[in-house]
């Protein structure tokens, strides 16, 4: 069961230390006390949502992340805002893959959807990335005209 006291408590507690920020820089910067910092910290007290939304923005999170991401029940840590980590696949005998139900709803993809396959082949951070093709398209685009125009000039 989600326990937001305790997801608030562990997820800030684990940003501020991933951020390399003390309780009383991150107390300044929210408007706080160091004091107030440390018991949400400890879950001996909860930041009223203007406190979450400055908290949340502050650590590049989204707010619900922020209030309800379980690290225990996720498997990670609470991740940077529309940044996911949706577990593991295995490739079949012919390279197919099955897109966890939980990717495929968060990014709204649907049977019959187009994806783009990209690649690295770098020992160090070999990969591969599915991108939706209309947004690859709408990058490139992007990209393709931001070339030529300094072509032009």
């Amino acid at each position: 069961m989600n326990n937001p006291k305790k997801n608030i408590a562990e997820n800030l507690r684990y940003l501020r230390n991933k951020s390399c920020l003390s309780q009383e820089e991150v107390a300044e910067r929210v408007g706080v006390t160091r004091q107030a910092v440390a018991k949400w910290e400890r879950g001996d007290s909860l930041p009223d949502i203007i406190n979450c939304e400055e908290l949340a923005g502050l650590f590049e999170v989204s707010l619900n992340d922020l209030v309800r991401h379980d690290s225990e029940e996720e498997g990670v840590p609470i991740g940077p805002k529309n940044k996911y980590i949706f577990g593991t696949v295995t490739i079949g005998e012919r390279g197919q893959i099955v897109l966890p139900k939980k990717a495929r709803d968060t990014l709204k993809f649907h049977p019959g959807d187009t994806l783009v396959v990209l690649g690295d082949s770098n020992p160090a951070s070999a990969g591969i990335a599915l991108v939706d093709s209309n947004a690859f398209l709408r990058m490139n685009n992007v990209a393709i005209d931001g070339f030529f125009k300094e072509e032009k000039n």
